[in-house]
């Protein structure tokens, strides 16, 4: 059983750093360089009654005390503002953006994951072979790459080249589809090369921290009272080793959720793929301040809450934990 004590503890950590997240997402677009009404009136010559009018709307004739406590108010009350660029309500965007990112690091996520620990289980279970140099060998490679550079050389080559799959966008402009499966179909091949191209960047990760963990496992005294007795070294490996050395895996598996957001940015980019990342790219080059704040608070709370999540898996896995 969890203990609540310690549970509501981690739970009252998560809403300080929340506040603090908040205040700090609210000054860090305050005092970039840029003025953003100033934008909008060089792309329509607006006259200064009608810039004068756009500050008023926005709230950016306000003192920046009263614009915070305005953000505050509305922040609780689920309002985002209004986009300065797309002229509509800012979580109505979110919530087009959010569904596409999900689905591409959902399964740069499940790749990632599987493969990852799947070959440091292998190259941990064969230390010091040439599987094991093999699979160490690729992983640091793999995890050196620059996300933007595969992401070019995979449309280059799979997407120019040998024209096996789309290089843009999340469905084929102007396509009729017949039927639910034809649309998910198109997607699917739209979403080739994004994930693989998160998968070879980030899959590295995982395998290295499997491995040394794994290997640090099976050095403990119970693997090896295992062995003396006549296991299988299979059932020592899945049956004992791999569980014990799952924490570490947790842990990366929850970082990996916010380090994966500047992977999907650049993947966003390259491809076209109309997500978070991409809606955030462009709001930083427009200065659309209230896109900026809601995008980058929900990716922080993210963060945090997988962090907790974390943490209470911990807890459930490993009892010492709770006694801490």
């Amino acid at each position: 059983m969890l203990r609540f004590g310690l549970v509501l503890k981690k739970a009252v950590q998560v809403i300080i750093t929340l506040f603090a997240v908040i205040t700090f997402n609210f000054l860090l677009f305050r005092v970039l360089p840029g003025d953003p009404i100033r934008l909008i009136a060089r792309a329509g010559n607006l006259s200064p009654e009608a810039i004068s009018r756009l500050r008023d709307l926005f709230g950016l004739d306000k003192p920046l005390v009263t614009q915070y406590f305005y953000y505050l108010r509305n922040l609780f009350t689920g309002e985002f503002g209004m986009s300065y660029t797309y002229r509509r309500p800012v979580i109505d965007i979110l919530q087009e953006r959010i569904a596409n990112t999900v689905i591409l690091l959902a399964a740069a996520t499940v790749i990632v994951v599987l493969i990852g620990v799947a070959a440091g289980v292998i190259a941990a279970a064969r230390r010091g072979s040439k599987t094991d140099q093999s699979l160490v060998v690729t992983s640091l490679v793999f995890w050196s790459l620059p996300t933007f550079w595969t992401g070019l050389i995979l449309v280059i080559l799979l997407g120019v080249y040998v024209k096996a799959f789309p290089v843009s966008g999340i469905t084929t402009p102007g396509a009729s589809f017949d039927s639910s499966f034809a649309r998910l179909l198109d997607l699917g091949k739209h979403l080739v090369l994004p994930t693989i191209t998160l998968a070879i960047v980030d899959m590295g990760q995982f395998m290295l921290i499997t491995r040394s963990t794994l290997v640090d496992v099976l050095t403990e005294d119970y693997i090896l009272t295992g062995k003396a007795k006549g296991l299988p070294f299979r059932r020592v490996l899945w049956g004992h080793a791999v569980p014990n050395a799952l924490l570490p895996i947790i842990t990366t598996t929850a970082l990996y959720v916010s380090l994966v957001i500047g992977g999907a940015i650049q993947v966003e980019t390259v491809f076209s793929w109309p997500g978070m990342g991409r809606l955030m790219y462009d709001a930083v080059l427009r200065r659309d301040y209230p896109i900026l704040e809601a995008s980058f608070l929900f990716l922080a709370a993210t963060v945090i809450l997988a962090n907790f999540l974390s943490d209470i898996m911990y807890m459930v896995i490993d009892p010492r934990v709770k006694e801490a």
